[in-house]
């Protein structure tokens, strides 16, 4: 209601100073950053504003700030099991995946080749000669020299193929949408890379070489089965190259 602006002032004085008695700072301040939110949350709630009392206002705050808080901590938990989920998929030593993690999506390009009959194949690369570096030079040298391959893998793939360390000097390659040729070409560029790119410990060039397996993935058996065919195949190349 509009006061009015002539006659006698006196009652008016005691109700201004009256109204602001019951305010004190601390709520003057809530009610300054929450109304909007009081506002839009009555009316959400289908709750008149005329009939929002002090204690429902105060009620009403309290539940927005807890469940602020809660969404904050939501937040941070998905954070959180985003960042562990990426490191049980990831090697210990190596940032590329570890054997878990790269048989899950060797079972699942299988899935992709049986369902769309589109063949990938895999690649089973092992080092040579891990042993001899480590009591030569020492287990931090051969710690390097894994990590030193395995930077050279990832630098000549794409981004859709995949790799994985097996497990001690073993890596796996998933090369999407190739046949086992393109599979022997690629397997035979990435030795002859290792073999020509050294690696260096301490000012000294240490030369790596690897043996490679080849196996296309056709979608008619099991990751695990698919490891062992080429991890064969992989033997076999050794074989030829100590015969060399």
């Amino acid at each position: 209601m509009r006061v009015p602006t002539t006659g006698p002032t006196r009652r008016t004085e005691p109700l201004r100073r009256k109204t602001v008695s019951k305010v004190d700072g601390s709520s003057q301040t809530a009610a300054a950053s929450g109304v909007r939110n009081i506002q839009d949350t009555t009316s959400i709630m289908g709750i008149p504003d005329g009939e929002v009392t002090e204690k429902v206002r105060v009620a009403i705050m309290t539940l927005m700030s807890e469940v602020d808080s809660m969404r904050k901590e939501l937040e941070l938990a998905h954070r959180k099991i985003s960042e562990l989920e990426k490191l049980a998929d990831q090697d210990s030593l190596l940032a590329i995946s570890n054997r878990r993690a790269f048989v899950r999506e060797m079972t699942r390009m299988i899935s992709y080749s049986q369902r769309y009959g589109i063949n990938s194949s895999l690649i089973y690369l092992d080092m040579n000669d891990l042993k001899k570096i480590n009591d030569t030079y020492g287990h931090k040298a051969g710690d390097m020299a894994l990590a030193h391959m395995a930077n050279i893998i990832v630098l000549n793939l794409r981004d859709s193929d995949i790799v994985g360390r097996l497990g001690g000097d073993e890596f796996g390659i998933i090369l999407p949408k190739a046949d086992e040729k393109m599979a022997q070409i690629k397997a035979q560029s990435l030795s002859d890379t290792i073999s020509t790119t050294p690696m260096d410990w301490q000012g000294t060039k240490v030369f790596l070489n690897v043996a490679y397996g080849i196996h296309p993935l056709m979608g008619n058996e099991s990751a695990d089965q698919a490891l062992d065919k080429a991890d064969q195949n992989m033997y076999a190349h050794k074989k030829d190259l100590k015969k060399e």
